[in-house]
């Protein structure tokens, strides 16, 4: 595949087909596309007002971007010869390929293509706001930009719905992927950021496909100054449901995604809200630089409502220093309360200079600032009493050089004309208040690894169940502790005497996956020959008991088909799911990726000592997952490790069961 610069800002554009081709028309017409745009059609004497070229080998040039609304089949020809007349790429919007079964019909396009880039097929294309270029047959609700955001999209429809937007963000691009069969997510992704005039990358995503190409777009995108914001979706898969470890339950789909997003520097977010706000603050401040933030309002009820909902972001509102506070009580006087969330009543009101003069100390003392104003709607209102609150907030930002974010708790209490305006003087309004705390977080952007890359994605066959006494052979033999213990056939067999193990004993049935649910697992045993039976097990082990424990947990890694493989860490044993207080990472991980997501943990402080209690030696338990990566990274025929529970003491760690597949 070729550069994609000819394709998304061409100076010629190409369309084939009779109403899509019409549509692109108009909708180039619409922008001002200044370059030149030429309907091929063997028998039509105009279309969209242009006179039409019979054929391709008829036109003035080859063209630079071709739409290509025709059937499937004329499409692979057509390709053909497109690259033939070394044109420089192709939006195939037909469908019925891959999607509908026909892989052979879309390996023929990509052949056909041979260098020569193509979007799609089954795509709709693009749309360029900063030349005017649109190869794209629908109506879009955008506007021409000087600079401005990517967003990619494997959504048609959620591109359409993004540019119909009316927050003020300007969009450089919009594009699809369609099935993605030469062009993919990273190589578009690529080509909109190494245009100078896009400052940040929205992305729609459905699936990532290539996991360290993504990785290396990403890094580019960091060394670029250009923020990466994605929305991710099919997070839930019905599959953990039945999942065979309590790794897969914990692990799936969502929290693999995640974390991959995260490890790659891209900032997550929930929702299409949160997705057009966060592009909005990083397109004029890039990723934020601190994550201490003020809340300035006029009302109590408002102070509130930032105060109850900025938990669930992870955001925390400290109090001013007390020389900032003296400041503020000395401008606002006795009857203000002086705090974060601040309620500075409307003593100030209408005054620019003191209210300039409060919001820039507030802001002084922190990395940024929210503003919660909702001016009046200007067509049955009038809105001009907030004007200096306003005017306000953007000389408080000029005065300390720090972010002033004008928040409407409503959404639609911003008009779109005076959120373009104040987004153009550099003052980003964010619209909806839980929104703006969700874009705040979001925008303090993950720290990540320079280099950091996937492991590559391993296919093999149905994998086996090792029963735990072989696997925790395999991890002593990597260092990893376990109890002493013993393997036999039956109980009676079972002589704890003859290999001196001390009672109390665990007792446990081999060749189960999950022993507590059957009543496999027995505790302080003392004399194996007086047990009955456990049906449907394939021998026993009889094991000490771990002494000492101050917590359990899981360590827990597997195979994954997108992202390689992924590291799960939490609270432990028979209750794991029930906890769900787990993190997880993409393989490769260093001890201080591990101790960093151990402390994020929900439940951390039990492991650090809570109420004066004994101290769960983390070192340990970080050793052990790094030795089951290593076992992993070596033995490519494992395709999960968990140990649950994992026993941590005061120091050192003992796994006191352990579940291993590997293929054969």
């Amino acid at each position: 595949m070729g550069d994609l610069t000819r394709l998304l800002r061409p100076r010629s554009i190409a369309v084939m087909g009779a109403g899509w081709a019409a549509n692109v028309i108009a909708q180039c017409d619409r922008m001002g596309f200044s370059g030149e745009v030429w309907p091929v059609h063997p028998t039509r004497a105009e279309i969209g007002g242009r006179p039409c070229y019979p054929s391709l080998a008829a036109l003035p040039a080859a063209p630079d971007a071709t739409f290509l609304g025709i059937n499937r089949h004329a499409t692979v020809e057509t390709v053909a010869t497109l690259a033939g007349l070394d044109a420089g790429g192709a939006v195939c919007f037909a469908s019925g390929w891959r999607e509908a079964g026909e892989d052979g019909l879309q390996a023929a396009l990509v052949e056909a293509a041979g260098p020569m880039a193509v979007l799609g097929p089954n795509c709709y294309g693009f749309i360029n706001y900063l030349d005017g270029a649109l190869l794209w047959p629908d109506q879009h609700g955008g506007r021409r930009v000087e600079t401005g955001v990517a967003i990619l999209s494997q959504s048609s429809n959620i591109a359409i719905n993004l540019t119909m937007q009316a927050r003020g963000l300007p969009i450089a691009y919009v594009a699809c992927l369609g099935n993605a069969a030469q062009v993919g997510l990273s190589d578009l992704a690529l080509a909109m950021l190494d245009d100078p005039r896009v400052t940040a990358l929205g992305l729609y995503i459905e699936g990532v496909g290539d996991a360290p190409g993504f990785a290396a777009m990403a890094e580019r995108a960091r060394a670029a100054g250009k923020p990466i914001i994605a929305l991710k979706s099919g997070k839930t898969p019905s599959a953990q449901d039945a999942a065979a470890s309590h790794t897969a339950a914990l692990a799936g789909e969502g929290a693999a995604s995640g974390a991959f997003l995260r490890q790659c520097g891209v900032a997550e977010v929930a929702s299409l809200d949160a997705l057009l706000e966060t592009l909005k603050i990083v397109h004029v401040h890039g990723g934020l630089s601190g994550t201490r933030f003020c809340s300035v309002s006029s009302s109590g009820g408002e102070a509130g409502l930032v105060a109850d909902l900025a938990p669930r972001h992870g955001l925390h509102f400290e109090p001013p220093a007390p020389a900032t506070a003296t400041r503020l009580s000395e401008s606002l006087g006795p009857l203000v309360r002086v705090a974060n969330p601040l309620d500075y009543h409307t003593f100030i009101w209408g005054d620019v200079a003191r209210t300039t003069d409060v919001f820039a100390t507030m802001l002084g003392d922190y990395d940024a600032g929210l503003f919660i104003i909702d001016p009046p709607r200007p067509d049955r209102c009038d809105p001009a009493s907030f004007q200096p609150a306003l005017d306000a907030i953007e000389a408080a930002q000029a005065a300390t050089g720090l972010p002033a974010f004008p928040v409407a708790s409503l959404p639609e209490n911003f008009d779109e004309p005076r959120a373009i305006a104040m987004l153009g003087r550099g003052v980003v309004p964010l619209m909806g208040l839980d929104t703006a705390l969700a874009a705040l977080s979001a925008a303090c952007l993950p720290s990540v690894r320079p280099g950091w890359r996937p492991w590559p994605v391993r296919s093999g066959a149905e994998p086996r169940l090792l029963d735990e006494a072989a696997a925790k052979a395999r991890l002593s033999a990597a260092g990893v502790a376990a109890p002493r213990g013993i393997t036999a056939p039956s109980l009676a067999a079972l002589d704890p005497g003859g290999a001196r193990l001390a009672p109390p004993f665990a007792l446990k049935g081999l060749g189960l996956a999950h022993k507590t649910e059957v009543g496999a697992v027995r505790l302080g045993v003392t004399d194996p020959a007086r047990e009955v039976d456990m049906p449907g097990v394939t021998g026993y082990l009889l094991e000490e008991m771990v002494t000492g424990g101050v917590a359990e947990m899981l360590v827990g890694l597997r195979r994954d088909p997108v992202y390689g493989a992924t590291l799960t860490l939490g609270l432990g044993g028979v209750a794991a799911e029930l906890l769900a207080d787990t993190v997880t990472l993409v393989c490769p991980v260093t001890a201080g990726d591990i101790a960093a997501a151990l402390r994020g943990l929900r439940l951390w402080p039990l492991l650090d000592g809570w109420r004066g209690g004994p101290r769960a030696d983390t070192v340990a338990a970080g050793a052990v997952a790094l030795a089951l990566q290593d076992m992993m990274e070596s033995d490519p025929n494992i395709a999960e490790i968990e140990v649950n529970p994992l026993i941590l003491c005061s120091k050192g760690a003992v796994a006191a069961d352990a579940f291993i597949r590997e293929e054969t």
